[in-house]
């Protein structure tokens, strides 16, 4: 298509309604249909080619293995919630704190046992962190930001055995395809990581926040009169949490099993392609079905496991489809992205970028324009997942157009989506420690706004400057 400029309009009305309607879904949804219609101009024609798309998208194998793992890993999820491994740890550990360092430090210390997602994470410790509370008279706020900084920052950026995993491969994926780059998305993946500089900029600031600041006597006294602000939500966790028998088993053997099979099946399927050494084996193999094969083993035995345990089967099931639905928004977002993507780029998206902005931009700033950019408009949807759907085909066209760094504008897209996930109020972090800890949401969301300001800074100076020396 000649006007390829066409190719930005599905992209502005996904960008324009989530922040109007605080939701990505319906801006997805209309984003896609507009694209379709575009190509096909009328009502019915444009109808059937999104559809085609959508067909298009769950007929890739590649894209089948994600929903799948996403689905299962949620169910596992469910399993463990509902089995109180977390639960049982973190009151074996609670027994021994007697300070606010090591309140804070038994936050990190929890890292092990929950890093496969963040909400999991935040809401397995967050009830239980609550009530240590009553031990130790610190900031409620301070207590927050240390399970936030210790979630967002750390899970995006590990390799494996994470919800993130398999999305921000398969997104790097697709990028890959449609410009026809030679290079394995797995691969590119590790590379970014070193480059998502704000998770990692972050994650120093809470660990001097943990055990070099001094504790905060007036902003003490301002939490001990805070009020509630999600009544509904709040008693949900608390009902739930109190039904829970405490066996911290039931989380350890499930998780380190997982782990173990993650790592030995990336390292088994590369070796069989024929790489030699275990990091060269990791960039050969096919992420996207070992993690699938990984979660699948571990469901099994860790069903049998719960059954040894007298862990009953009627409800493990009920909690392992709670778990899955559980992301099936993020499932369905995954899926209109791609969706979307296929849409821009039959509109000619990569033509334009490389015509207009990929003209004229320096290589070294583009990851730092993707970062600010994208952490810009991450903060106004709260989603890590719609972030980086939107802005990665952008940032590995800009890449592929001006000759910057494709790990490094990689790591930079992943770092934008960081920054609105911790920060945003719309983000469903901070809405659930919010409600935990009982502290207004905008009030500790602006909270976290002044902190993490000076991580987008120092990671924006860095890609400036490590981009223009590379």
């Amino acid at each position: 298509m000649d006007h390829t400029w066409f190719s930005l309009i599905p992209f502005t009305i996904v960008i324009a309604l989530a922040i109007w309607q605080k939701r990505l879904l319906p801006g997805l949804v209309l984003g896609l249909l507009v694209g379709a219609f575009l190509l096909e101009f009328s009502v019915l024609n444009g109808t059937k080619e999104a559809v085609n798309y959508l067909i298009t998208t769950l007929a890739d194998p590649g894209n089948i293995n994600i929903i799948a793992f996403l689905y299962l890993f949620g169910g596992l999820i469910g399993m463990m919630q509902i089995s109180g491994g977390v639960k049982g740890f973190s009151e074996w550990v609670g027994d021994k704190i007697q300070s606010e360092r090591g309140l804070l430090v038994v936050i990190w210390l929890t890292l092990p046992f929950t890093f496969m997602m963040p909400m999991f994470r935040i809401m397995m410790i967050g009830p239980v962190v609550k009530s240590l509370l009553k031990k130790v008279n610190m900031s409620h706020w301070k207590v927050g930001f240390t399970m936030d900084v210790s979630t967002s920052s750390v899970i995006v950026l590990l390799p494996a055995a994470t919800a993130f995993v398999g999305f921000m491969v398969s997104l790097i994926e697709g990028g890959i395809q449609k410009h026809n780059l030679e290079a394995d998305a797995y691969q590119v993946f590790l590379y970014s990581i070193p480059f998502n500089f704000f998770a990692i900029v972050m994650l120093i600031i809470g660990l001097i926040r943990t055990f070099w600041s001094k504790p905060n006597k007036k902003q003490t006294n301002k939490d001990q009169n805070m009020q509630q602000t999600d009544e509904h939500h709040r008693i949900g966790i608390k009902k739930e949490l109190s039904m829970v028998k405490a066996q911290p088993w039931n989380l350890i053997v499930p998780l380190f099993l997982l782990l173990g099979l993650t790592l030995f099946l990336l390292w088994q399927n590369g070796v069989e392609k024929g790489a030699t050494g275990i990091f060269n084996a990791f960039a050969k193999a096919d992420a996207t079905f070992v993690i699938l094969l990984a979660v699948f083993i571990t469901l099994i035995i860790t069903f049998i496991f719960y059954m040894l345990r007298d862990q009953k089967l009627s409800e493990t099931i009920y909690h392992f489809y709670d778990g899955g639905n559980q992301l099936m928004e993020a499932i369905i977002l995954l899926v209109l992205v791609w969706s979307l993507s296929f849409v821009a780029e039959d509109l000619g998206f990569s033509k334009f970028i490389e015509a207009t902005i990929g003209s004229f931009l320096p290589a070294f700033t583009i990851p730092a324009i993707v970062f600010l950019v994208g952490s810009a408009v991450s903060y106004f949807l709260g989603s890590s997942f719609g972030t980086w759907g939107i802005f990665m085909p952008l940032g590995i066209a800009l890449a592929t157009s001006t000759g910057a760094s494709l790990p490094m504008t990689v790591g930079a897209v992943f770092a934008s989506g960081s920054f609105g996930a911790m920060t945003s109020p719309l983000g469903d972090t901070t809405i659930t420690t919010a409600s935990i800890l009982e502290v207004p949401l905008v009030e500790y969301a602006q909270y976290k706004l002044k902190i993490v300001s000076i991580g987008v800074g120092i990671a924006a100076a860095l890609y400036l400057v490590v981009a223009y020396f590379i």
